[in-house]
């Protein structure tokens, strides 16, 4: 086939034909059609050779041309395509390195091969130019909800048909045991939008916690306008939720605007998602309030809140800890989510017995290390005393305080809880060197013999190791992993050294050794403390 005046028109019209049908850009499939009779022409005149093809947008001309390269003697490499300045001087006046050589060669006879070759370069083209397409127009519509058809249900994960491509309703992104069968209208959420070798693939979701929140923003206005923010949600897709909302008007109850007249507002959204109950709370910024409501129906008596380990304590009636903690934990499993903490509970009894079980361990503590009575032991521990470094070092009125103690006792208390601390420490660095500690770690300011003990059975034996540590390793922390918080064990987490002290204490070693330049961490603090100003000026 030859590109000859009286098919030149039809490549245009080809060209938008298929544009028209394809939802792309006509400029795109010329370019796969001059890049196919590109590819065609260099079947003819060879393959080394630079043959380029340009098709007039208003006539259909096809124009074949080739080009050559002007390169240094060295780097002569393609003969075809390339050549020296000495043989551009045959074609060109001063020629430069760099400078191309275009000329026009005769249009090619594109026979069966060569033409199945171009139609295969032109179908990618334009299956590249769809798939791109596709990608643009969800790309940025990833995090809301669109109504699809379903097409057809393969190994449990369902197809959809969202307009303009496919997407995939993955079998653990359905709520319970769904089913749908071809040609269903579907609601569903774009989790996420991805671009693979394959094409995008358009990943959706119904048990997201961000559907639901889609859900109530599409059927309470309040939300959609931002008088009303959710804070936090947490499913059981299919089975229950808890769904956290504050409002920024004083004169809208967030929970009242969220259930509607008659409940009509929670109603639409428990229909979408199958029946799922949905308790929604007002959020609090005071966490155990915040804990308090998201446990309703189930009534709380007391919180203990550890914010350094995000963990909550909560004590509820003995007839209150079946609804506290719901069908298969389910209620605290959902409140923990709602508020990232994790949660224990206890009856008032449970938590009276684990308290009278702290009181007697310490009673012991005092009775054995400070050769005391029990009562008197016990006296010591009902005024707040926990440990023998609080009674060593404890300001003597603190110790006159409790009845039948004046100083003599009180110096006698304190010299004995001294003389049990320095026995404790010097077995501790004792056997802190019989692990191999160095002196260049006992000498580091704020190590106790407790904590050199501690870092030895770690392995951490000389500055060295101990300025390779990460905050982490000595204070604890915690890591979520698959959705649950899991508890690291840090070498000094048993002294109560927060992170910010162990960073502390790292960045020290590092400076001593020679790792870190002092001056380097004056000019980040400085500029740390220059943002924080910059900042608070704005706000």
């Amino acid at each position: 086939m030859a590109i000859t005046s009286a098919n030149q028109l039809e490549l245009l019209q080809t060209a938008e034909a298929v544009a028209r049908e394809k939802m792309i850009d006509p400029a795109l499939v010329i370019e796969a059609m001059e890049e196919s009779l590109a590819r065609a022409a260099k079947s003819r005149y060879g393959a080394e050779m630079d043959i380029h093809v340009s098709i007039d947008r208003k006539t259909g001309r096809a124009t074949f041309t080739r080009v050559r390269t002007v390169v240094e003697d060295d780097e002569l490499e393609n003969y075809q395509a390339e050549f020296t300045v000495e043989q551009a001087k045959q074609y060109m006046d001063n020629p430069e390195v760099g400078q191309q050589l275009i000329e026009e060669v005769p249009p090619v006879e594109m026979g069966r091969i060569a033409a199945q070759s171009a139609k295969q370069v032109i179908l990618q083209k334009i299956r590249e130019a769809e798939r791109d397409r596709q990608f643009e127009e969800f790309k940025d519509r990833a995090g809301t909800i669109i109504n699809g058809l379903v097409k057809r249900e393969e190994y449990g994960n369902v197809i959809v048909d969202v307009g303009a491509g496919e997407a995939i309703l993955r079998r653990n992104e359905k709520i319970g045991r769904e089913s749908y069968r071809p040609n269903d209208r579907i609601r569903v959420y774009i989790k996420e939008v991805r671009r693979e070798q394959r094409g995008p693939q358009i990943f959706l979701s119904r048990t997201a916690p961000e559907f639901m929140a889609e859900l109530f923003k599409m059927e309470v206005p309040e939300i959609y306008d931002g008088i009303i923010e959710i804070k936090a949600v947490a499913r059981d897709p299919g089975s229950r939720a808890k769904i956290a909302v504050i409002s920024y008007d004083g004169s809208i109850d967030p929970v009242g605007a969220c259930v509607g007249m008659r409940g009509s507002r929670v109603q639409a959204v428990v229909n979408e998602l199958q029946g799922e109950k949905i308790d929604i709370i007002p959020w609090n910024d005071d966490q155990p309030t915040f804990l308090v409501n998201a446990l309703q129906p189930a009534e709380v008596s007391k919180v203990v809140l550890d914010e350094e380990a995000g963990k909550i304590e909560v004590v509820v009636p003995e007839e209150q800890l079946s609804l506290a903690i719901g069908r298969r934990g389910q209620n605290v499993r959902l409140a923990s989510q709602l508020t990232g903490l994790d949660i224990d509970i206890m009856t008032e009894e449970q938590e009276s017995q684990r308290r009278q079980a702290e009181f007697e361990l310490r009673t012991k503590l005092f009775m054995d290390n400070l050769d005391l009575d029990e009562f008197f032991a016990q006296l010591l521990v009902s005024e707040g005393f926990t440990n023998l470094e609080e009674v060593a070092y404890v300001e003597v009125d603190e110790l006159l305080v409790i009845d039948g103690v004046d100083e003599d006792t009180a110096g006698e208390l304190q010299a004995r809880a001294r003389d049990v601390l320095e026995a404790q420490n010097k077995a501790a660095l004792e056997a802190a060197r019989a692990l191999g500690v160095e002196d260049s770690l006992v000498e580091f300011e704020g190590l106790t013999p407790q904590m050199l003990e501690a870092l030895a059975k770690d392995g951490v034996k000389t500055l060295e190791d101990f300025a390779t540590c990460a905050d982490w390793e000595l204070a604890g922390g915690w890591t979520t992993v698959d959705g649950e918080r899991v508890k690291d064990e840090g070498s000094l987490e048993p002294f109560e050294i927060s992170l910010e002290d162990a960073q502390s204490m790292i960045m020290t070693a590092r400076v001593m050794l020679g790792w870190v330049d002092p001056a380097e961490l004056e000019v980040e603090a400085t500029q740390d403390g220059g943002e924080t100003e910059e900042q608070e000026v704005e706000a």
